[in-house]
């Protein structure tokens, strides 16, 4: 693994994930998480709700955000995540999860970023902010 350079790191530093989510994606997500919410599950349920049809867990479309972070170098520790869901997303949708880094906070290796979802509509799924601290790699004395 290579070890990110926080120096070299700048204000405006975009790292961008996607995928297409599936319904096979929304299950394995309710049985990882024990969301079994049925706006998710059931479509005769779903249907009849303001969503007019199932929706992808929010939580699971914000897990994006987490890819886009690991296309850093090096070791990324979460620290805070605030997340705003502004539209559903459904099985089939392609998003697109970016993360800029909006501040860089010297002397403890901290980024402040701003964290979006975008749809393959070009949409704005979620937006929000994230603190996360960059890893010193520990030398060893072999």
């Amino acid at each position: 693994m290579k070890k990110q350079n926080f120096e070299v790191i700048e204000v405006g530093t975009k790292k961008v994930a996607s995928r297409i989510l599936t319904q096979q994606d929304v299950e394995t997500f309710a049985q990882i998480s024990g969301d079994y919410n049925p706006l998710h599950l059931e479509k005769d349920f779903a249907d009849r709700t303001i969503f007019k049809g199932r929706i992808v867990h929010g939580m699971l479309v914000a897990g994006l955000i987490s890819a886009a972070l690991s296309k850093f170098d090096g070791v990324i520790v979460y620290l805070s995540q605030s997340l705003t869901f502004l539209k559903p997303v459904r099985a089939g949708d392609r998003i697109e999860a970016t993360v800029e880094v909006v501040e860089k906070i010297e002397g403890r290796r901290r980024l402040r970023l701003r964290t979006v979802c975008i749809s393959q509509r070009g949409e704005a799924i979620i937006d929000g902010e994230a603190k996360v601290k960059i890893l010193e790699a520990e030398s060893s004395n072999a």
